[in-house]
């Protein structure tokens, strides 16, 4: 899974060591990456 860490904006992968937190700066704050695909939905 891809997220994005909320303090210095860099991409991180979690593994499943068990922990999250950010390997750059140790932040715990996450967000996840939000596809770019588009949905629409049949209005009736």
């Amino acid at each position: 899974m891809s997220y994005k860490c909320s303090r210095c904006k860099r991409d991180v992968s979690l593994d499943g060591y068990g922990g999250v937190r950010c390997p750059y700066c140790g932040h715990r704050v996450l967000l996840k990456e939000r596809s770019q695909d588009v949905k629409t939905v049949p209005v009736q």
